[in-house]
C-alpha cells in the first residue's frame, strides 16, 4: 500500500481564505482557458481558415499548420521576458498584461480580410497575429501555473492545481462546442464563408474577465513573503546566466518532461481533429463531436487525478500515464479506424489515461525551482521546449504520414515521447506535500528541508 506522502506542516502558513483560494483558482483558470481557447478553435476550424486566408493549392493545409505552430517560435522570447520580470515585479503584474495580448491576438484573427480581398496580406497577417499570440502565451502558462501553485495549500497543491487544466480543456471544449454548434446552425457553406470568424470573437470577453479577475487579487502569499524578506530577484538581465548555471538540472528534468507533455497534448487534442477527416475519413460534424466528448470527460476526471496526486505523489501518477500511453498508443490508433463509435472510445481511453500526468502539471512543475527563480525556470524551459516539440507535433506528424504513407505515426510519435519522460521523471525529486517556500535550494530535496526547518525556528 502507498503510504501518504509527508508534509512539511512546520513550514506551511495558515490557508488562504477559501474566497481568496477560489478567486485565485478562477483567475488563473481563466487565463489558462482563454490560451487554449485560441489553440482549440484554431485546431479545429483549419480546413475553414485555410480556404479562407490562404491561396489555393497542394499544401494549403501545410501553410495553415505552420501558422499554427508559427506562434511557438515565439514563446521562448515571451518566457526570456514574461519569467524573469514575473520574478521581480510579481505573478500578477505579468499575468494581467499577458491575458489582455494574448485575448487581442485571438480575437484580431477574425477580422482579417479574406485572401481573395488582400491577398497575400491575410496569411502575413495572420501569422503576425499568432506571433503576438505566442509571445504573450509565453508568459501566461508559467506564470499562471506558479500563480496557483503558491497560492495552493502544501497539502492539497494537486487537487487546486488540477483546476488550471481543467481551464485548458475548459478552452479545448468550448472551441469545439462552439464550432460544432455554429456547424450545426449556420451550415458548411456558412462556416465556410464567415461562421468561422465567429468563435475567435468570443476570445475578447474572456480576456477580459481574465484581466478583471486579476487585478482584483493581491500577488501570491509566496511572492509576498519572498519580497518582504529581500528574497526576491532584482537582476532580469542576468537571470537566465544564472539559471543555467544554478538550476540546470530540474531545468533538463522539466524539459525531459514537457517533451513528453506536450507530444501527447498536441497530438491527442490539437492534431485529432484534422487527422480524423484527412487520414480516417471522418465528417468535419463527427470530428467535432469525437473530440468534444472526449474533451469533457477529460475534464470531469482532472481533478481526481490532481486530488490522487496529493495523496500518491506525483511521480507515481506519471509512470503509469507515460507506461499506459505506450502501451495503448498503437492499439488505440488502430481502433480509431474502425468506426466512428470506437474511434470515440480509443480517443476516450488514450485521454483519460493523459489526464493522470495532466492533472498534475500545475504541482508538479512549478515545484522543480526555489521561489526567487520560479517564475523565470518554468517559463523559459516550458517554453523552449514546448516550441521545439509542441507546437511542431501537427506538423511533424503531418509531414511522416505523407512521407510513410503509415497513418498510425502519431502513435510512434507518442510512444518515443513517452520513453523521454520516463527517463526525465526517474530524476524528478517527489515534491507532494512538500513546502515550496524555498528561497535558494529546490523544494523536496535535503537541502530545502534544512533551509526551510531553519526558517521555521527563526520565526
Amino acid at each position: 500500500m502507498v503510504s501518504d506522502p509527508p508534509i512539511d506542516s512546520a513550514a506551511e502558513p495558515a490557508d488562504q481564505p477559501p474566497g481568496v483560494l477560489r478567486k485565485a483558482i478562477t483567475a488563473s483558470a481563466m487565463g489558462n482557458a482563454t490560451e487554449w481557447f485560441d489553440y482549440g478553435i484554431f485546431a479545429v476550424l483549419v480546413l475553414y481558415i485555410e480556404s479562407a486566408l490562404f491561396p489555393q493549392g497542394e499544401n494549403a493545409i501545410g501553410w495553415v499548420l505552420a501558422a499554427f505552430a508559427v506562434s511557438f517560435i515565439a514563446r521562448p522570447f515571451g518566457g526570456l521576458v514574461w519569467g524573469p520580470l514575473g520574478d521581480r515585479i510579481g505573478r500578477r503584474a505579468v499575468l494581467s498584461l499577458t491575458i489582455i495580448m494574448m485575448s487581442l491576438a485571438t480575437f484580431s484573427i477574425g477580422l482579417i480580410p479574406s485572401y481573395d480581398s488582400i491577398g497575400i496580406l491575410a496569411p502575413i497577417l495572420l501569422f503576425g497575429l499568432r506571433m503576438i499570440q505566442g509571445f504573450s502565451t509565453g508568459g501566461e502558462y508559467g506564470g499562471a501555473a506558479t500563480f496557483m501553485a503558491e497560492y495552493s495549500p502544501d497539502r492539497k497543491r494537486g487537487f487546486y492545481g488540477s483546476f488550471l487544466e481543467f481551464g485548458t480543456l475548459g478552452g479545448y471544449a468550448l472551441g469545439s462546442l462552439i464550432a460544432l454548434g455554429l456547424l450545426v446552425g449556420l451550415g458548411e457553406e456558412t462556416m465556410y464563408e464567415w461562421g468561422w470568424r465567429l468563435p475567435f470573437f468570443i476570445a475578447g470577453p474572456m480576456g477580459l474577465i481574465g484581466f478583471y479577475l486579476r487585478a482584483k487579487l493581491e500577488d501570491t502569499p509566496v511572492f509576498r513573503e519572498a519580497e518582504a524578506k529581500g528574497q526576491k530577484e532584482e537582476r532580469t538581465t542576468t537571470q537566465f546566466r544564472d539559471l543555467l548555471a544554478g538550476y540546470w538540472r530540474p531545468m533538463a528534468q522539466l524539459f525531459g518532461l514537457v517533451i513528453a507533455l506536450n507530444v501527447i497534448n498536441y497530438t491527442l487534442l490539437a492534431y485529432m481533429p484534422t487527422y480524423v477527416q484527412a487520414e480516417i475519413g471522418l465528417s468535419a460534424r463527427e470530428a467535432l463531436v469525437l473530440v468534444s466528448v472526449g474533451q469533457l470527460l477529460m475534464m470531469a476526471f482532472v481533478p481526481f487525478a490532481g486530488s490522487m496526486s496529493d495523496r500518491f505523489g506525483r511521480k507515481p501518477m506519471w509512470y503509469v500515464s507515460l507506461i499506459g500511453m505506450f502501451v495503448l498508443a498503437i492499439p488505440m490508433y488502430h481502433l480509431m479506424a474502425v468506426s466512428f463509435f470506437w474511434a470515440v472510445v480509443a480517443f476516450v481511453v488514450l485521454g483519460l489515461v493523459y489526464v493522470l500526468q495532466l492533472g498534475t502539471i500545475s504541482s508538479t512543475f512549478p515545484a522543480l525551482f526555489p521561489t526567487p527563480v520560479r517564475f523565470a525556470g518554468f517559463a523559459i524551459t516550458y517554453n523552449v521546449a514546448t516550441s521545439l516539440f509542441g507546437g511542431t507535433a501537427l506538423n511533424v506528424n503531418n509531414f511522416f504520414i505523407g512521407q510513410t504513407g503509415d497513418n498510425v505515426f502519431p502513435a510512434y510519435y507518442m510512444m518515443f515521447s513517452c520513453l523521454i519522460g520516463l527517463v526525465a521523471i526517474y530524476f524528478v525529486t517527489e515534491t507532494a506535500g512538500k513546502s515550496i517556500r524555498c528561497a535558494k535550494a529546490c523544494p523536496g530535496t535535503p537541502e530545502a528541508a534544512i533551509e526551510i526547518a531553519a526558517a521555521a525556528k527563526a520565526t
